[in-house]
């Protein structure tokens, strides 16, 4: 099984007002003491895993905004990871950013460091979107950070976007997909805006001030979305994800959703091995404090029982386009596979039972059908 590292870099230079992230707005002196922090995790994780360590075959470092952090910072977490477990020759090693976080220095110095992936935070390419969203980069700046990505030798680049925010409209989204493409990127993921419980945006829907996200604008998001890269050659392997090909996709993802073993690294990250779950504590002092004096940084754990981990594979494994063989499902899922093939909703391929296009704008409730 495949073995893969996520490192948690919970720094922002501002929150965003829709994220509900473990991020902080923090000085230098935290920032600086990430790296031996994170550096003291990996080894811890190395000495708990034992015999069952095995060569890491992808990395990816999210937050937060990871090129927050000096590149030699993220280089010093890499070379732990690589010293401790070794990589795999093939390894994927994937770092998050904001476009106005990089320039062309730091990004050949990540290339050279070993980081064969960067995944920009473009979001849109409308002005006004950026603004209610809190964005601070410009409309034009991922596409230049994505050139530059290029131009430092970044095989794979990818961007994510995000549709549904109030007030945009459909020549909006259709404007900012057509900028995704025209940056050259060779993996786009598009994300619908959540407005979750305790952010700013919350407080802005719940007084008034914002329309909520009207569903059906999302869905008709969606479907154009899907549409244009489709078009333009992208094949979509997750409900939010569409790639050049298929060695564009993003296999440390693909390890999630398929319930492959990772250990996360950093202040509120979560971990999963042999059916065992446990996350960090949640702030950056704490975590360093713990790991300083050699202790776990370890909040709470759980032991995944088997119905739980037949649920979320089901619940995972549904939001691929490779879907899942009926074997997974109980008696009353396989049932409810049947129902939901009768209603489009699901259609089997290979002998497995995947999503439609019509079942990837109804997941939530084609899960539900299948785990009842």
């Amino acid at each position: 099984m495949p073995f893969g590292l996520y490192v948690h870099v919970p720094f922002c230079a501002s929150r965003c007002g829709y994220c509900d992230f473990n991020t902080y707005v923090a000085g230098a002196s935290a920032r600086e003491a990430f790296a031996p922090a994170a550096r003291a995790e990996v080894r811890l994780a190395r000495s708990r895993l034992g015999s069952r360590a095995r060569p890491v075959s992808t990395v990816f470092f999210g937050g937060g905004t990871p090129t927050l952090l000096p590149a030699a910072d993220l280089a010093a977490v890499l070379e732990e990871i690589r010293a401790c477990f070794g990589l795999c020759d093939d390894a994927e090693v994937t770092t998050e950013a904001n476009p106005e976080d990089v320039d062309p220095a730091k990004l050949c110095a990540l290339r050279e460091a070993g980081f064969t992936r960067v995944s920009f935070g473009m979001q849109s390419a409308a002005g006004h979107v950026l603004a209610l969203l809190e964005r601070r980069h410009t409309p034009a700046r991922a596409a230049l950070a994505a050139r530059w990505a290029r131009e430092a030798g970044f095989e794979h680049v990818s961007l994510d976007l995000i549709y549904g925010t109030p007030g945009e409209s459909p020549s909006d989204w259709e404007e900012s997909v057509a900028a995704a493409l025209e940056a050259g990127p060779d993996h786009v993921s598009a994300y619908a805006l959540s407005v979750e419980p305790g952010t700013r945006l919350a407080g802005r829907v719940r007084r008034g001030a914002l329309a909520s996200p009207d569903p059906d604008e999302a869905a008709d998001r969606y479907l154009a979305c899907s549409a244009a890269l489709e078009d333009a050659g992208f094949g979509w392997y997750e409900i939010s994800s569409w790639a050049a090909g298929d060695g564009s996709r993003c296999r440390h993802n693909l390890g999630y959703w398929r319930g492959d073993d990772w250990w996360g690294v950093g202040p509120g990250a979560h971990s999963h091995v042999d059916g065992v779950r446990w996350w960090n504590v949640l702030h950056p002092a704490a975590y360093g404090r713990r790991l300083a004096a050699g202790e776990s940084p370890e909040a709470g754990r759980e032991v995944l029982d088997p119905d739980v981990r037949r649920f979320e594979r089901v619940m995972l494994g549904v939001r691929l386009a490779e879907g899942l063989p009926p074997s997974w499902l109980s008696a009353p899922g396989r049932a409810a596979a049947d129902a939901l093939v009768a209603d489009g909703l699901l259609a089997r391929r290979d002998g497995r039972v995947a999503l439609t296009l019509e079942g990837r704008l109804k997941a939530d409730a084609v899960v539900r059908a299948l785990t009842d």
